[in-house]
């Protein structure tokens, strides 16, 4: 819980607000970063052989919708990249695998009482990695439905309180 409060306060005062000022590709690009290097997952097989206690089906639905979400993710960056208009499908493609993989993954692990065995990486990516990319998903979703009607490369309307405050000030000559 808290790397959850950690990164969602990181986000309200930090992330969210420069990303507001970004365009759209820009600010999804960081996102879909933190979702490229979801093949750290594989590591589940090498863990099951020093003590975590995961069933064979669960390691594998975890390796292969986390290796499905890496894909996705750098096919997103590269379609970002070169402002390809169906990057924004991609990335909702990849919203959508990421919260029944991850969902899927919370169930299992809950069921198989997997944070009990979890040691060393593996524990590293259930206490940060996991809550970056619930976090990460959710505000790629956030950003998708907030700036829908605009374009990957499109400079977003600077609606905060400080920009209105200048908007107001006398310009100099």
């Amino acid at each position: 819980m808290i790397s959850f409060v950690l990164l969602i306060t990181a986000l309200v005062l930090l992330v969210g607000p420069w990303m507001n000022r970004k365009p759209l590709a820009v600010a999804l690009s960081l996102l879909l970063w933190i979702h490229a290097f979801r093949y750290v997952a594989l590591q589940i097989f090498s863990a099951q052989r020093f003590g975590f206690a995961i069933s064979d089906t669960l390691a594998n639905e975890i390796a292969l919708g986390d290796l499905v979400a890496t894909l996705l993710a750098i096919a997103g960056l590269w379609m970002l990249h070169f402002r390809v208009p169906v990057a924004k499908l991609i990335v909702w493609v990849l919203v959508i695998e990421s919260v029944i993989d991850l969902a899927n993954a919370t169930v299992g692990g809950i069921r198989e009482n997997a944070l009990e065995t979890a040691t060393g990486v593996s524990w590293l990516i259930l206490s940060f990695y996991v809550p970056a990319l619930w976090v990460s998903t959710g505000l790629m979703a956030w950003l998708l439905v907030l700036r829908r009607g605009q374009a990957l490369t499109d400079q977003p309307a600077n609606t905060s309180m400080r920009a209105l405050a200048s908007d107001l000030q006398p310009k100099e000559a």
